[in-house]
């Protein structure tokens, strides 16, 4: 391997740590308690990026950055119902699995649903485009821009 694709991806990883960091502290300043699950490289683990708590409710977040299109492979998607289904004993209603695109200053958030999940409907990829709304308010009586605005 190329010493340049070496930087490339190096600095590709440190991108995508810096927006996990910046969301744990984005869910603890609404109120979740929040923890990043430091895995290294590609796992089969249903792990997710972030686990999250606030309420009964318990929250399972797959992050990325970009400049203007996220992509979020229905593997990663799994992965988050798997993890949520697996080890989190509570109904489904409590259980939330949230892709999140961080855009600089402009975060995304879109929760996945559980039937697409049950039925095997989810799509091959997810995208989310730097112009979406998303469907998922991280606190009640705030917009996503304001709660993420960092």
């Amino acid at each position: 391997m190329r010493d340049s694709d070496k930087k490339a991806i190096r600095n590709w990883r440190r991108r995508g740590f810096y927006s996990e960091r910046r969301l744990e502290k984005v869910l603890h300043e609404n109120g979740y308690k929040a923890v990043r699950v430091p895995v290294s490289n590609p796992s089969l683990s249903p792990l997710p990026d972030i686990i999250a708590r606030r309420d009964s409710d318990v929250y399972a977040f797959e992050v990325k950055n970009a400049g203007y299109y996220a992509y979020f492979p229905r593997q990663q998607i799994n992965k988050l119902f798997e993890f949520l289904d697996q080890m989190v004993p509570i109904p489904e209603g409590q259980k939330h699995a949230v892709i999140v695109a961080h855009f600089g200053k402009k975060w995304i958030f879109q929760e996945m649903q559980w039937t697409n999940w049950k039925e095997n409907t989810l799509l091959e990829q997810e995208r989310l485009i730097k112009t979406d709304k998303g469907n998922f308010e991280l606190s009640p009586g705030r917009n996503v821009e304001q709660a993420g605005n960092c």
